[in-house]
């Protein structure tokens, strides 16, 4: 489904990227996992178009996405949740919401995902006439994974779901995310917390200063000696 080859990203003289390559296969969970200014959010954001490819390759579905335009990856099949979540505070949860589905022009489609965002989500349903910003953190990051599924994605990059919220959320969370890639949407997750990451993904790539250094299966690093010491808080 998307295939990223020798990927460099560049801020100014600093090298982000040095020439990574992973995959995702449909029906995935595949995690990036690394310390903070590894570049895992740099991958996401170069990937749906927000930041350039110094040099490489990002294929999804065959074609390369580095000619290609933000709204067009999106109509393409690919929906971004930000790292920090990034709601419109202004705006009521159902507006948001609605955002989420400006590239769609089928109004009875459209009309079903709100109806399937709030059986997800049944918390949304419950504010949909709330501002933004009046919700907690953990309504706010399901806001955002509810706006982003408007678009119908068959990709979703999720970049940090798991910041800033309580252990009881994050479980929550996390418990919705595998909700959403079992009704068939493949998933790209970044995520600091290696421990969760690692419990729900297929597939994980470990990022260190713009580098993957292990790659494999997720029960694999899971207990792999490197990994644990480095990520998951053991000697």
């Amino acid at each position: 489904m998307l295939e990223v080859k020798d990927l460099f990203v560049n801020y100014g003289a600093i090298c982000a990227l040095s020439g990574i390559s992973f995959d995702v296969q449909t029906g995935e969970i595949v995690a990036l996992i690394g310390a903070n200014g590894a570049g895992k959010t740099t991958a996401l954001n170069t990937i749906s178009g927000l930041l350039p490819a110094a040099k490489g390759q990002i294929f999804f579905q065959g074609l390369d996405l580095t000619k290609t335009p933000p709204h067009r990856i999106v109509e393409l099949g690919i929906s971004h949740v930000p790292e920090g979540r990034r709601v419109f505070p202004r705006m009521s949860v159902l507006e948001n919401l609605e955002m989420g589905a400006f590239t769609r022009k089928d109004k009875a489609g459209i009309r079903q995902s709100m109806r399937e965002i709030f059986e997800l989500f049944p918390r949304l349903a419950e504010r949909k006439n709330q501002m933004a910003a009046t919700l907690s953190g953990g309504e706010q990051q399901m806001l955002t994974m509810g706006r982003a599924l408007m678009a119908k994605p068959s990709l979703m990059l999720m970049d940090e779901p798991s910041m800033g919220l309580a252990p009881m959320l994050v479980a929550e969370i996390f418990r919705i995310i595998g909700d959403i890639n079992h009704l068939g949407t493949t998933i790209l997750l970044v995520e600091q917390n290696a421990n969760i990451a690692l419990s729900i993904a297929t597939r994980a790539f470990v990022i260190e200063t713009g580098n993957i250094v292990i790659q494999g299966k997720a029960e694999e690093l899971a207990v792999n000696p490197e990994v644990r010491k480095a990520y998951l808080g053991e000697d």
